[in-house]
């Protein structure tokens, strides 16, 4: 394949290829389907928005399958940081203080472990999203500059991530 591929030529080839991508991503997030999506998402983007760029010294699929092993490895060091940075918070995090009606503060610590379980079931970018929009008060256009993805990918991500977590949510309260 021309590594001066025109992009109707790589979006023809992304699409041949997706079956194909897909299990591969599969296989390098260790069978972990949000992941694998997410990761082939990324690449994508990538590809398209001319951040990564065949260079003609291989096939397409080849170099293709490269940015997706790179992209997955990227996405587990992520998690392994975040992991660790979280783990070192939640050490030299201080006991909570309990003050007020108790059932009411038991009550609102159920939701709250609620919320978190139903948030770390999230793909990591939706999370990501999520996060910066509702935590950190940014729009959806500053998170999508933060994280460096376009505001379409965002929006994407914060919609699905809210109706995961409508779900999951109206799950618990009904199970």
């Amino acid at each position: 394949m021309n590594p001066d591929l025109q992009s109707e030529d790589v979006r023809g080839e992304l699409e041949r290829l997706h079956p194909e991508s897909f299990a591969w991503a599969l296989w390098c997030c260790r069978r972990r389907r949000d992941e694998a999506e997410d990761v082939l998402q990324t690449v994508y983007v990538k590809v398209l928005e001319g951040k990564a760029r065949f260079d003609g010294r291989s096939s397409f699929r080849t170099w293709l399958f490269g940015v997706v092993r790179h992209t997955a490895a990227e996405q587990r060091h992520r998690h392994w940081l975040r992991d660790a940075l979280l783990l070192k918070w939640f050490a030299a995090a201080p006991a909570p203080v309990v003050t007020g009606d108790p059932e009411g503060t038991l009550g609102e610590a159920h939701r709250n472990r609620q919320l978190r379980a139903a948030v770390d079931r999230l793909p990591e970018r939706q999370r990501e999203v999520l996060h910066l929009v509702f935590y950190q008060e940014m729009t959806v256009e500053e998170a999508a500059q933060t994280l460096q993805i376009s505001v379409g990918t965002a929006r994407t991500h914060f919609d699905r991530g809210k109706s995961r977590l409508r779900q999951l949510l109206s799950s618990e309260e009904a199970g």
